[in-house]
């Protein structure tokens, strides 16, 4: 019905970036705040970066300006540029957002996840 699917993830060398987007689906009547999430192996799932529909933004210390989060509403879309990467940002990362259907029923999304792996 409706979705979240992300992209971008994959293999990346110390110091490079990448790029994840995060696409919602479906009957949407408006996206509220939207986020992005990660959990690296024996780690809990931690908030990322955060973005509210006027584009006030949010991030966890161990990303601040290295990652943007941005969003385009017309689009449904959320990004995350992620740039000077680390191996301590190996993770999965997850898209998150909190929503109206069409219906203006209330919904809490999240994306199956997308791998990012910083290494040599």
């Amino acid at each position: 019905q409706v979705r979240l699917v992300e992209s971008g993830g994959g293999l990346v060398q110390p110091g490079g970036s990448l790029r994840l987007s995060c696409a919602a689906s479906g009957s949407i009547f408006r996206i509220n705040a939207m986020g992005w999430y990660r959990q690296a192996p024996g780690k809990e799932r931690e908030l990322v970066a955060a973005i509210t529909s006027g584009s006030t933004t949010n991030y966890a210390d161990s990303v601040k300006g290295r990652f943007t989060i941005s969003r385009d509403n017309a689009k449904n879309t959320a990004y995350l540029q992620m740039n000077s990467l680390k191996p301590d940002d190996t993770a999965v990362y997850y898209c998150n957002a909190d929503a109206y259907g069409s219906d203006l029923r209330y919904l809490e999304l999240w994306g199956q996840g997308t791998l990012v792996t910083v290494s040599s």
